[in-house]
């Protein structure tokens, strides 16, 4: 089946990825040490993505055209838990934020289709 997300990527740019400190690499975790700031003393977020306009360091490509994270392997909880509409066969509130505040139509069962053309809003 196709995947959505890899021409989206606009939850990427749109919430604060934070997560446990232990997932970073110095808390021997896997995701790379040098790609995250320090929220509190056992919170960390993605960088890029605690500012007004964020955007994870991680995401590279054009959002709603064809994006990758670079650390997917080692991405973090957040991003491995985020789930998008229609992938479970339900909408989801977060993903369909993320897309309509880039400019792009919330997923539907379709986007799931093989083939199915990516949509801008």
């Amino acid at each position: 089946m196709p995947n959505p997300c890899l021409s989206c990527g606009a939850c990427c740019a749109t919430f604060r990825v934070t997560f446990y400190r232990g997932e970073a690499t110095s808390g021997l975790g896997s995701v790379p040490e040098e790609l995250v700031s320090t929220v509190t003393p056992v919170r960390v977020a993605m960088n890029g993505t605690n500012t007004v306009n964020p955007r994870c360091v991680a995401l590279a490509g054009a959002i709603g055209v064809a994006t990758v994270c670079t650390i997917h392997q080692n991405r973090p909880s957040t991003c491995r838990e985020f789930t998008p509409s229609w992938e479970a066969g339900e909408p989801e509130d977060g993903c369909d934020r993320a897309r309509l505040a880039h400019g792009l139509f919330p997923l539907t069962p379709v986007d799931w289709l093989p083939d199915a053309p990516s949509r801008a809003a």
